[in-house]
């Protein structure tokens, strides 16, 4: 038998895949400003969002092929101090196009709070769900017979 690798020994998508970020995330919730346009007003990110989701592009990965299937997620969030919210949602966007293709695909979700003042950051876990087995249809008896 031979030892080599083929295309058949490889999955089409990665399983697992664990990331640390470093950098303390904005939480979304509280991560938006008032902008006036003229005599239109806006919300947009803070800049601490704008500046979290740059630092974060930088270190995340782009995987290739994207999951596509449903995800497990489990995180430990550093904070720098014990000021902040638990606030993921900033992350779980961020990760959208470089990881998954959309958010709603987690179905599971652990996230931790963590104090950690030298070197806040982000432990990600990401596991892909097994495929939910398709039941066969039932079919109904007939009455009469």
């Amino acid at each position: 038998m031979s030892m080599e690798m083929n295309d058949s020994d490889c999955p089409e998508e990665l399983q697992v895949l664990a990331l640390n970020i470093f950098g303390e995330p904005a939480s979304k919730a509280n991560s938006r400003r008032v902008v006036k346009f003229g005599s239109m007003s806006r919300l947009i990110k803070s800049q601490k969002a704008l500046n979290y989701s740059e630092v974060f592009r930088q270190q995340c990965p782009v995987i290739t092929p994207l999951m596509s299937g449903d995800i497990k997620m489990t995180m430990t969030i550093y904070y720098a101090s014990r000021r902040p919210d638990l606030d993921e949602t900033l992350i779980l966007d961020l990760l959208q196009g470089y990881v998954y293709i959309n958010d709603r695909q987690v179905k599971e979700r652990h996230t931790y709070w963590a104090l950690d003042p030298e070197n806040p950051r982000a432990e990600i876990l990401i596991e892909q769900l097994p495929k939910p087995e398709k039941k066969p249809a039932q079919r109904r008896a007939k009455k009469g017979k």
